[in-house]
């Protein structure tokens, strides 16, 4: 009886030690796969989206599966389940790293830790293009971006309509998150405007005639026209000179605008009869709004553009981006001559050497 006993005594110790090692053995891989890399993926990172809206919790197990965001998306439930997140899913961007485990993961989305997303404008000639660059960044769509540009009764609350709407839009770096909406976007746009545009450059802009819409909208067609910072005054005051006595602008970028052909290198008499408001060869003064989105530099050129008697300038082929001014028509007409003689030229010898090659 008592050897009987010893024997069933020590089989149920090696029974229990064997369990003990399992359940031991089975901790150590649930506390591997919960503090271990959860990244299903290759590569270092990848990004979650959350539709704003979204309540399911099917949907985010299958956002996280859809790309492997997540190895094990059961673990992950489990413990999303233990710390109630699927009461308080927040939409938005998340990065997933390839050190986050899933314990980090849950609490970045339960906190609603999202990635910022950086929207960088340059040059942006149109609201389309610009819609289409936020479109591209945020989880509104070029759609909703257009249709608040459009809107009249929201921008006439910022003394703005659907031209001048552009000239609160300042090359620069915004900082926001993935589902911020058109309207908050642009808030952060019109809070640059804002910045910028200071008593000090509301008074320069006043003593040329000009209010900060149309000051940026000339500087829009003075940023066209060159990039060599030292002209930009000498061809803004030619512009202030031909509105100031009357004068068309006459300025080929604004034909370009007109036209939506940004690929012209040449204006020919033809695509001067293009009937618009951007038509500076057809309509008086300034057109509507801006034909792109200068740089603050062009803009403070504007500002700040000396008092000439220029009214006339022209591309320099001896010093190619410079320009010659002058201030009477006769002159010009000899420079004129002189640069179109040369581009031809140019454009003949590359026919030439084209043929040659063919």
């Amino acid at each position: 009886m008592n050897r009987f006993f010893l024997r069933s005594l020590y089989s149920m110790k090696k029974l229990l030690l064997i369990l003990t090692i399992i359940l031991l053995l089975a901790g150590g891989v649930f506390a591997l796969l919960l503090l271990g890399s959860a990244k299903g993926f290759e590569g270092n990172m990848k990004y979650l989206y959350i539709p704003t809206g979204e309540e399911r919790k099917e949907k985010i197990i299958e956002l996280l599966q859809k790309d492997s965001l997540v190895k094990h998306t059961g673990i992950f439930s489990l413990v999303a389940d233990r710390a109630d997140y699927w009461e308080q899913i927040k939409p938005g961007k998340y990065k997933i790293s390839a050190g986050d485990n899933i314990l980090d993961i849950v609490r970045m989305l339960k906190n609603g830790r999202q990635s910022p997303v950086n929207l960088t404008i340059t040059k942006i000639r149109t609201k389309e293009n610009l819609a289409a660059l936020i479109g591209r960044k945020f989880e509104c769509d070029s759609a909703a971006v257009m249709q608040f540009l459009l809107n009249q009764d929201t921008l006439s609350k910022f003394a703005l309509d659907s031209n001048t709407i552009m000239t609160v839009v300042f090359p620069d770096t915004y900082t926001y998150f993935w589902n911020t909406t058109p309207s908050r976007i642009f808030a952060k746009l019109y809070d640059k405007y804002q910045y910028f545009w200071t008593a000090e450059k509301k008074a320069l802009a006043q003593a040329h005639g000009l209010s900060p819409q149309t000051a940026y909208t000339l500087a829009s067609i003075v940023e066209e026209e060159t990039n060599k910072n030292d002209e930009k005054g000498n061809i803004a005051s030619v512009y202030l000179n031909r509105m100031r006595t009357g004068m068309r602008l006459g300025a080929d970028p604004t034909v370009k605008y007109a036209l939506r052909d940004f690929s012209l290198r040449r204006i020919y008499h033809k695509h001067l009869q293009v009937e618009s408001p951007y038509n500076t060869y057809r309509v008086a003064g300034l057109p509507p709004g801006p034909i792109c989105s200068p740089s603050e530099t062009t803009i403070t050129a504007v500002l700040n553009a000396p008092q000439t008697d220029y009214i006339y300038f022209v591309a320099n082929m001896d010093a190619p981006g410079s320009h010659t001014f002058t201030t009477n028509y006769e002159d010009h007409l000899k420079y004129a001559r002189t640069y179109q003689k040369a581009l031809d030229s140019i454009i003949k010898a590359r026919q030439q050497s084209n043929q040659l090659k063919q």
